[in-house]
């Protein structure tokens, strides 16, 4: 009989845990890297549109202060030293370009609401776009979905940009925001994470419509749903999910930064 298996060392892995850090400018500049990777990411995707969309991070440092890409220009090319840093009144502190300042209300209103946010993403993409034109919740009728189980929120009237304050409480404790008639807006403890939920929350869409265009779903029972998310729906696992896409799927720019 065969030895029994065992586990492979957390080292083996292939990628890194969350780094800590104890100096501020090396966080930061972990942030930046990871900031412009996933807008790089989420440009190959094609989750933009003109000039809409943005990925914020907050600085490790400076109170209500964030990074975030500058106004006109695609996610494709962007490195960390393009990138913007902006007060939370949407002023440009450090940066040669201007920030779209109606858009970046949004996410300097959810960072204030949720001070232990890092990263908030809002840009778009089809089948978030087409679930929130429904203004219906993710459901639980797969394994990916229920991440999201009793942990996002919808806000069940359209408002723009200039309702900033409202998408902001609407968020309330949770990873994930469907913004009727708009789209969706997730938030995480880090870049990875914050990146990973919208990637995941844009196929969870995809699936409820297929499904509900071929049939009726059914649904995951509430017990079953909250366990799926309790195992698979932190932070940590986000992270960890998110790594294959960072490493594989998106081709790094060289930084002057």
């Amino acid at each position: 009989m065969p030895d029994r298996p065992v586990p492979v060392p957390v080292e083996r892995l292939g990628f890194e845990m969350p780094p800590a850090h104890t100096d501020p400018a090396d966080e930061r500049a972990h942030r930046k890297e990871r900031l412009a990777g996933a807008l790089r990411l989420l440009g190959g995707y094609g989750y933009e549109d003109g000039v809409s969309g943005h990925v914020s991070a907050r600085d490790p440092e400076f109170e209500d202060c964030y990074w975030v890409n500058p106004f006109g220009r695609a996610f494709a090319g962007l490195t960390a030293a393009d990138l913007l840093l902006v007060d939370g009144d949407g002023r440009v502190l450090q940066g040669e370009r201007r920030v779209n300042e109606l858009a970046f209300a949004v996410h300097a209103a959810v960072h204030r609401e949720r001070p232990e946010v890092v990263a908030v993403v809002r840009t778009q993409a089809p089948y978030g776009r087409a679930l929130a034109a429904l203004g219906e919740l993710l459901a639980p009728i797969s394994q990916e979905a229920c991440v999201f189980y009793e942990d996002h929120a919808l806000l069940n009237e359209f408002a723009g940009a200039e309702d900033a304050s409202r998408i902001g409480r609407a968020l309330g404790p949770y990873k994930a925001l469907i913004l009727r008639n708009r789209g969706l807006l997730t938030v995480g403890g880090s870049v990875d994470a914050a990146v990973w939920w919208f990637l995941a929350a844009e196929r969870a869409a995809q699936v409820q419509l297929i499904a509900r265009a071929a049939g009726k779903p059914v649904l995951i029972d509430h017990h079953s749903a909250i366990a799926t998310r309790e195992r698979f729906g932190s932070d940590l696992a986000a992270w960890v999910n998110y790594q294959p896409l960072r490493h594989n799927g998106d081709t790094p720019v060289a930084s002057t930064s």
